[in-house]
């Protein structure tokens, strides 16, 4: 059966760590794996603009032996003149994964269920899980460890709160998500992380108040506040997130060797500041380059499931 990962709990808790494993060895040996020579084509479809998922795709894929063929949405027929389900027919004949990076999650959804290939969500409106891979193994390379970590992400209960919820409890952290009342994550992501954290001694909590979230943390995450498509709503989200801003005071606030993840792009002042973002703390940069690594490690790993 063709194994798919649209979403951070398409793979199981050991599954997570073995790939975390690959991508750490893949970072020494970064051509090591030749797992698209032929070489193989791979589809990369974007739906949304793009950089750091583009290039760690386009030169993961070069990497492991591959064509990246990148495709924008908007000059294809899918989803126009075409359905999800028959474009998923013509692609898996001819390439050997399919990367997408989209709006809703039921499209992912729609598209795995007609491959015969792998299919990966490269960035959806409800989860973004290959960001979450190379975030833990940001962590995991600066800390030594994840289980018994205490992550606390600050923002808006997005892509990025499940995210961080669902795979922080099947690494076994303790995850604290930090938002305004009204932007609190869903509660069927929520229910399925503490349903996950059970089995791994790691716990899930949502908080409404950063100053006493950030107390002992070992990690402080943020996002945009404003998500693609949603600039609409700038005003009022501004107003809405006054006092969560990741800045000195909470960082300060948090364990006196925590670090700082940021997915990117970053809008100083906004969600983090310029201070945090640019300070000795912060390992965001690494966090971005982990993108190349956790990604190859997730198309090998796919691939020999495939087989």
């Amino acid at each position: 059966m063709t194994r798919h990962f649209l979403r951070d709990d398409d793979i199981s808790p050991a599954e997570q760590a073995e790939i975390l494993q690959l991508a750490l060895e893949l970072k020494t040996k970064p051509y090591s794996r030749k797992v698209f020579q032929g070489p193989k084509t791979v589809a990369v479809i974007f739906d949304k603009t793009s950089t750091r998922t583009r290039v760690s795709f386009a030169v993961g894929i070069s990497d492991l032996g591959g064509v990246p063929l990148i495709i924008d949405a908007q000059g294809s027929q899918m989803g126009a003149k075409e359905s999800v389900a028959d474009t998923a027919r013509v692609l898996d004949r001819q390439v050997a994964q399919i990367v997408w990076r989209t709006y809703a999650q039921s499209g992912l959804d729609e598209m795995a269920q007609n491959s015969k290939v792998p299919v990966i969500n490269a960035l959806s409106d409800e989860f973004h899980p290959c960001q979450l891979l190379a975030d833990l193994l940001t962590v995991q390379e600066h800390k030594g460890k994840l289980a018994g970590l205490k992550l606390v992400y600050i923002g808006d209960g997005n892509n990025m709160a499940n995210s961080y919820l669902i795979a922080g409890a099947m690494a076994g952290m303790h995850v604290v998500a930090v938002t305004p009342e009204k932007y609190a994550p869903a509660a069927a992501v929520v229910a399925r992380a503490r349903e996950i954290a059970v089995g791994t001694g790691g716990s899930v909590s949502v908080s409404h108040v950063p100053a006493e979230a950030v107390v002992d943390a070992d990690v402080l995450a943020t996002d945009t506040w404003v998500s693609m498509g949603q600039e609409a709503e700038k005003a009022q989200k501004l107003k809405d997130f006054a006092g969560f801003t990741l800045d000195s005071d909470l960082l300060n606030a948090a364990k006196a060797d925590a670090i700082v993840l940021h997915c990117l792009p970053a809008y100083r002042g906004y969600e983090i500041s310029a201070e945090v973002l640019d300070g000795k703390q912060a390992v965001i940069w690494d966090e971005a380059e982990n993108r190349l690594h956790a990604q190859k490690a997730l198309m090998v790993w796919l691939d020999e499931r495939a087989k």
